[in-house]
């Protein structure tokens, strides 16, 4: 019997929260909002009627827990900021 350690890859979900972030600022982009000021009223409310419906963004951007959210943009803020 062979004994080898198995590896796990966990699924990257800052890729996937990145995707969906960026598909919900161009929803509201061609809806014609501001991406931004959206966004931010939906981080600070957790009300979804912030984001709209189009390209089905309002249900995308549901599926992030706000918190992961915040915790996301805050390490990337700082991860640019670095250089």
């Amino acid at each position: 019997m062979q004994e080898f350690t198995r590896k796990f890859d966990v699924i990257d979900k800052r890729n996937e929260t990145r995707e969906i972030l960026m598909s919900v600022y161009n929803s509201l982009k061609l809806k014609g909002y501001d991406p931004i000021n959206q966004i931010v009223g939906y981080i600070l409310s957790e009300d979804p009627t912030y984001i709209t419906n189009y390209n089905n963004a309002r249900s995308l951007i549901c599926r992030l827990d706000r918190d992961e959210l915040l915790q996301e943009l805050v390490i990337h803020y700082l991860e640019v900021d670095k250089g």
